[in-house]
């Protein structure tokens, strides 16, 4: 069952995306190429910022039928935005340890749960169960840790901890801590009420507050100020708004196949012409209309404009082959993380958007920047 405190924020979910992920395997071949730096694909324009004083939502204003002055007040940020995610609060604690999952030389794998709790901006809260499952090498510790943010599957179908598998062994066998994040709606995770048509930005701040539950625990050795995150698909974009919400809450981060840092592009490329997904996006082209019609709401709800807000270091990984995530958008990102001043670089790999051949060479390449950027 869900808990709630107050009355349930429309802040409740992470870009509008449907990316792919990849967990049909669980291991892959070993091999593959690699390029740090081939010709960039074309790069897309990145949309202007949104105003820094958006308008008031409806009731977030009163009449005043007398000429007493009016106290000065900072407009609230629309409630489905970066910006209401930046200006929310948020509280993780109550890691518990569930039932082993699996035990190897290298690391001891559990279920897990703890609260996701945000606080916006009008002062309404909401207070989410969200389970996972946790890697703990072998060892005493304190480890070093990595927060995981999955791709798109149908939450319908998703179970726990799919999607990530094989990154989060690969990490606990090189002496991390790996906590896979199954999100609100998900598995065994409490339900968010219209989260998806809120564009799934309560993702965001479920793995903001992973990392926060992680640095609460007593119960897990982990080294407070060495956590990094890591997502791919939807989750590099999930990372994104992560980083942007809480400056300063990891020390880098990696974000794989990754899809589009504005969100009108990926509407366009994931629902604007699926079937299977009619009712959901007829909803919000009532909400919010389309991203041609209505550009200050698909820009605010995107991470581009918000970039120069991320102060940790990151590292960005696509496929040549990409053909869910078009490689043109890592470049478009990156790019644009560099006009913003982020310490950011961008790895090429000849592979597609599964990362199959090019698998290991790939997590060894992560796993040296997380080694390098979390000592540092």
């Amino acid at each position: 069952m869900r808990t709630r405190l107050g009355v349930v924020s429309a802040l409740t979910a992470v870009g509008l995306l449907s990316a792919c992920t990849s967990d049909t395997t669980e291991a892959a071949p070993s091999g593959g190429s690699t390029s740090s730096s081939p010709s960039d694909p074309p790069s897309a324009s990145a949309s202007p910022r949104p105003s820094e004083t958006p308008s008031r939502s409806p009731g977030g204003t009163s009449d005043r039928s007398d000429t007493s002055p009016t106290p000065s007040r900072t407009p609230l940020p629309r409630p489905v935005s970066v910006e209401a995610l930046d200006a929310a609060e948020h509280r993780g604690d109550r890691l518990t340890l569930g039932a082993v999952r699996e035990r190897t030389a290298a690391y001891t794998s559990y279920d897990v749960a703890y609260r996701s709790i945000t606080i916006d901006a009008r002062g309404e809260k909401e207070i989410y169960r969200i389970t996972g499952v946790l890697n703990v090498p072998t060892g005493r510790g304190p480890f070093p840790a990595v927060v995981l943010a999955h791709g798109y599957i149908d939450p319908a179908i998703y179970v726990r901890g799919q999607g990530m598998t094989r990154e989060r062994g690969y990490l606990a066998s090189r002496g991390y801590v790996a906590l896979h994040v199954d999100y609100r709606n998900h598995a065994e995770s409490d339900d968010a009420p219209d989260g998806e048509n809120d564009l799934r930005l309560g993702y965001a701040a479920d793995v903001v507050n992973a990392v926060k539950a992680l640095q609460a625990s007593r119960d897990v050795p982990v080294a407070d100020d060495r956590i990094g995150l890591f997502g791919r698909s939807m989750g590099g974009g999930v990372v994104q708004k992560a980083l942007i919400a809480e400056p300063g809450l990891a020390g880098a981060a990696s974000a794989w196949a990754s899809v589009s840092s504005l969100e009108g592009e990926n509407y366009d490329q994931f629902q604007r012409d699926d079937p299977e997904d009619a009712g959901l996006r007829d909803v919000i082209e009532r909400r919010y209309g389309l991203p041609e019609d209505n550009p200050d709401f698909w820009s605010a709800a995107s991470s581009r404009p918000y970039l120069d807000r991320i102060t940790e270091p990151v590292l960005l990984v696509h496929g040549r082959y990409d053909d869910t995530c078009p490689p043109r958008w890592a470049s478009a990102t990156q790019k644009a993380m560099t006009r913003a001043g982020v310490d950011s670089q961008l790895e090429w790999y000849d592979d597609g958007h599964a990362f199959g051949p090019a698998f290991f060479a790939a997590m060894d390449r992560t796993v040296r920047f997380f080694d390098t950027r979390l000592d540092a």
